[in-house]
């Protein structure tokens, strides 16, 4: 399957805590598309320190569903730049990079922490 939607860890943690949009979303690129992690959301959503051992497990499960990108040399040459010219956290800037050097769009629920990223399609599911 093709991948072209890279989602932050937002959409997975909204999936979890039973929200409507997230996982109606989620549903929707499983089912069409597949669907890209960076490493770091990854990392961000299973490191979670308040996952019950079960919840751990379903988590890991639909991490596994995805393709998980790697920080690249190309991901972090790109995050440095957004960095260099935009005030960006650091993750962000990551997982931007994740989506723009693999030419995916980017859902997420925080519109506003990648507004201005030149070239970067975001889409909010909760819209």
């Amino acid at each position: 399957m093709e991948v072209n939607v890279l989602l932050d860890t937002n959409i997975l943690v909204y999936h979890v805590v039973g929200s409507p949009p997230a996982t109606e979303f989620l549903n929707r690129v499983i089912a069409d598309h597949s669907f890209g992690l960076s490493i770091l959301s990854v990392i961000e959503f299973l490191g979670w320190h308040g996952h019950s051992e079960h919840k751990f497990l379903e988590c890991k499960e639909l991490v596994g569903l995805g393709t998980i990108f790697p920080v690249s040399e190309a991901v972090a040459e790109k995050a440095i730049e957004l960095r260099r010219f935009k005030r960006i956290k650091l993750a962000d800037a990551i997982i931007a990079s994740t989506a723009l050097t693999n030419d995916l769009s980017l859902a997420t629920r925080n519109v506003r922490d990648f507004r201005g990223i030149k070239h970067l399609q975001v889409i909010n599911p909760f819209n």
